[in-house]
């Protein structure tokens, strides 16, 4: 386990590092979450992710919209676990794992 996967495993739990790791990959890294998350209009939220400041909630609906069906539906499937039920993991465990990958509220490069 590198580095990356350690600081996600210890902000999201070692369950769910695995999703985190996969979406944050699958992005080209943090920024193209971020990247992602704007574009689909929840540039607000996911800014206070970044922040150094208490961060917005996110539902599991706009998770869901946020990432696409076909997203949220692959990465449930790495886990085994419903697509509802993911996207409700993702509420809690995706702003903690941005939020500890921009520390002092700097996006890393890569």
């Amino acid at each position: 386990m590198g580095l990356f996967d350690s600081v996600i495993a210890g902000a999201v739990g070692a369950e769910m590092a695995v999703v985190v790791n996969r979406l944050i990959e699958n992005h080209g890294g943090v920024q193209g979450v971020i990247s992602q998350f704007e574009r689909q209009g929840f540039g607000p939220t996911v800014r206070t992710w970044v922040g150094t400041g208490a961060n917005q909630p996110i539902t599991a609906d706009q998770i869901h919209r946020a990432l696409g069906p076909d997203t949220v539906n692959q990465l449930a499937a790495k886990l085994g676990i419903p697509p509802a039920e993911l996207a409700k993991k993702l509420t809690e465990v995706l702003p903690a794992a941005v939020n500890t990958l921009t520390p002092a509220g700097v996006i890393p490069k890569t």
